[in-house]
């Protein structure tokens, strides 16, 4: 077993989640403590707003996050019985394009290495794009850790900026399918920032005071890649332009209404793809907070859908646990994702190994 913080900047770009596992990176995971060091508004601002043609400011963010991301090491080491042996940095996703292959995480792995004083692994994505992978999403075979004595199927839906899903219909690596679905906060986030000045549709008050417009709905779901078959994942920005014409002239409650049952809409579309009807679905990620989404995902999906809670997992740390799991699974040389989770030819490992030690004695040269 080793000792492992995951560090997960999600496309909500809300802050921080830090989480310590022990795992040996196959089936044993035992889940420590965790929080989220939530960005300073102007960070927030500028991560939601990055032109990405920017280098300098690019450069200049990249400091700054890796600054929060060594700050929330440091205070969740603070209430650990023993120090980590490992830190697993997913980094701040600026751009996914698995179209062209590319893929940019903003978070400097040698600076948080001497900075902490910890190895670090990081750069999950490269590898599996490499092998023809869509770089995402990384978190399900944390999933199946996580869910080895649940009933299956189940689906395991994680609602960040994006969401995806992921189905384990059994309990081989091979029953293992994952993708993303669609939209998930982001632009319910964006809609309610741009009409209210409120950074997120806090507890769906503004969506359930709204209606949705169908039509509008339909014209959204239109887009070409819900017809689209797995693997595939998509980039933040993917669907902002269409929202925005799509709900030209809307109030803003009833714009918040119709995109909040977009996602719910993009998750059940989902099902014309998995290979088994999941039974239960468990909901993870600040969606499951939104009781308008819920029941909307409740609705369209026609299942139980349920916060992760109801298993005893936490939803807030579930993806920065995933990149502690990750992280020791990529010291230990085994796959971080398999041809049904990313479309790769083959299970792929990935992570690139920072040492602590190396990057201090960098920096003390510079």
């Amino acid at each position: 077993m080793i000792r492992a913080l995951g560090l997960m900047s999600g496309t909500s770009a809300d802050g921080v989640d830090a989480a310590a596992v022990d795992t040996d990176g196959r089936g044993r995971v035992v889940a420590g403590p965790w929080l989220t060091a939530p960005y300073d508004p102007a960070l927030a601002r500028r991560l939601r707003t990055l032109d990405r043609r920017d280098g300098p400011a690019l450069r200049a963010l990249e400091a700054e996050v890796g600054d929060a991301h060594a700050a929330a090491v440091s205070r969740l080491c603070a209430d650990l019985d023993r120090p980590p042996e490992l830190i697993g940095l997913h980094g701040h996703t600026v751009f996914h394009d698995p179209a062209r292959g590319v893929t940019r995480q903003i978070g400097d792995a040698a600076r948080l290495a001497a900075a902490c004083g910890i190895d670090v692994v990081a750069d999950f994505r490269s590898a599996d794009m490499a092998a023809g992978g869509q770089g995402a999403p990384l978190a399900p075979l944390y999933h199946a850790a996580l869910a080895a004595g649940l009933e299956k199927p189940l689906a395991v839906l994680n609602v960040g900026g994006v969401a995806n899903v992921t189905l384990l219909a059994g309990e081989s690596d091979a029953e293992i399918r994952a993708f993303d679905t669609g939209p998930g906060n982001a632009l319910l986030d964006d809609w309610t920032a741009r009409r209210t000045g409120a950074a997120m549709d806090r507890g769906g008050r503004l969506a359930a005071a709204g209606a949705v417009d169908e039509s509008r709905l339909a014209a959204l779901m239109a887009d070409p890649y819900f017809a689209a078959p797995p693997p595939k994942s998509l980039d933040r920005g993917h669907f902002s332009a269409l929202a925005e014409d799509a709900l030209a002239g809307l109030s803003p409650a009833d714009g918040a209404a119709t995109l909040a049952a977009f996602t719910a809409a993009a998750a059940a579309a989902a099902l014309e793809h998995l290979p088994r009807r999941p039974g239960r679905w468990l909901v993870c990620g600040g969606g499951r907070r939104n009781p308008v989404l819920m029941r909307a995902l409740r609705a369209r999906i026609g299942a139980a859908v349920d916060p992760v809670e109801r298993v005893g997992w936490a939803g807030d740390a579930l993806e920065a646990q995933a990149f502690a799991y990750l992280a020791v699974r990529a010291a230990r040389g085994l796959p971080l994702s398999l041809p049904g989770t990313t479309g790769a030819a083959r299970p792929t490992t990935g992570g690139r190994y920072v040492r602590a030690a190396a990057s201090a004695a960098v920096r003390s040269r510079t």
